[in-house]
């Protein structure tokens, strides 16, 4: 019998040598431009230090106007932005974007420079020695997935469009900043490079651990990605300022749910961890019981199969009543489970494994070892009970 073969969990890279991360207030910021035209209006708001926090909304609603303030590429009208202990309309403002990584939409990389002449830009700027700075340019690039010796030298026109923002949250964080401002750095490349993005910047962020403000006008970006959401409204008004799981299951608002879309629910799927509590629990058999005493265990429990495991309870596959007869062992009759997710899998990958294999229940894994099955209604109940605030969720939807 083949036994399955779980991807042993890597360990988190360790963390850089981080300047740390620093709390961001808005209060009662307001933008008027000078046509009259209200850009945000008296805005409280509260980014935590080292989350990611997503500004989402339609255009047009305040968003990009609202994290342009507070490294002062636009001056607020009234009301202050704290940026830890200062008030960034009362610092110098040159000084104040060096404390400040920045990644817009289209890069931005100097088009003359290598990638490492452009990493090395606020470094420069901050007046660090050469070998300090080159090495900080190994590390990032090292980190963003981008090998020095290879990619280094080259121009950005010569890097692919992923490849450019790479270099472009490179060059963002090489001054070493507390905090992050991100506008919709995604949107330019295709939607399998944006989704390999968003999955390579979330494990960047365990890593470096930042403040960062990131804009977006996609909700499932938003949700996959933020640990809290602020949805603005035209006029630069918060609607909701929440988790993703809070958001989806609790809408504060009409203009919310209409928002966030009608299938709400599948999204909320993607921000609900799996609860252990949830599982359901088969008939367990070991891989060196006879067949007899296999099928003397699914009439016990009045079902049709059972789950298969080593004596150290890892997980090697499934067996069936019906193959459960003769003489011999389980080893010998028993299939291989392909249907499983690690317990650290958010809802949506249980479901999607169970769709993709045509499977009737999903096996959960610690590592190797065996704990439960989700099934369609156990999922179901866990979403439930999600919803009304009992289980624990997963904000950003990282596992997604």
């Amino acid at each position: 019998m083949d036994a399955t073969a779980p991807s042993p969990s890597r360990a988190a890279p360790a963390p850089l040598d981080a300047g740390g991360a620093e709390e961001i207030r808005l209060e009662g910021v307001s933008k008027v431009f000078a046509d009259g035209t209200v850009g945000v209006h008296e805005l409280d708001l509260t980014i935590a230090a080292g989350e990611l926090t997503v500004l989402v909304g339609p255009s047009g609603c305040g968003k990009t106007t609202t994290m342009k303030m507070i490294n002062r590429i636009i001056e607020p009208t009234t009301g202050r932005i704290l940026l830890g202990s200062d008030d960034v309309t009362r610092v110098d403002p040159v000084k104040l974007r060096r404390r400040i990584g920045y990644v817009i939409q289209n890069v931005g990389l100097f088009p003359h420079q290598t990638i490492r002449t452009n990493v090395a830009t606020v470094p420069r700027l901050l007046g660090w020695d050469k070998a300090r700075t080159r090495e900080r340019v190994e590390e990032l690039l090292n980190l963003v997935g981008l090998d020095p010796a290879v990619h280094g030298d080259r121009y950005p026109h010569q890097l692919s469009g992923g490849q450019r923002q790479r270099a472009g949250v490179a060059r963002a964080l090489a001054g070493d900043p507390t905090v992050l401002l991100m506008d919709e750095p995604f949107s330019a490349v295709d939607p399998v490079v944006r989704e390999r993005l968003q999955t390579e910047f979330l494990r960047l962020q365990r890593t470096v651990r930042k403040t960062i403000v990131f804009v977006t006008h996609d909700i499932e970006e938003a949700v996959r990605i933020g640990d809290r959401i602020a949805v603005m409204s035209h006029g630069g008004h918060v609607e909701q300022f929440a988790t993703p799981a809070e958001l989806l299951g609790r809408p504060a608002s009409p203009f919310v749910a209409d928002f966030v879309g009608a299938d709400r629910g599948l999204k909320r799927l993607a921000v609900t961890g799996i609860d252990i509590a949830d599982l359901e629990h088969p008939p367990v058999v070991n891989v060196d019981d006879s067949l007899a005493d296999a099928r003397a265990a699914m009439e016990r429990a009045g079902a049709r199969w059972a789950v298969v495991v080593d004596s150290q309870e890892n997980l090697h596959g499934w067996i069936s009543a019906e193959r459960a007869t003769g003489s011999g062992t389980v080893h010998g009759a028993g299939k291989r489970m392909e249907a499983w997710v690690p317990v650290d899998a958010s809802l949506k990958t249980a479901f999607s494994t169970m769709l993709q294999m045509e499977a009737g229940w999903v096996a959960v894994l610690d590592g190797d070892r065996f704990l439960g099955v989700l099934t369609p209604e156990s999922l179901h109940a866990a979403l439930r009970r999600s919803v009304e605030g009992s289980v624990p969720e997963t904000a950003g939807a990282a596992h997604a």
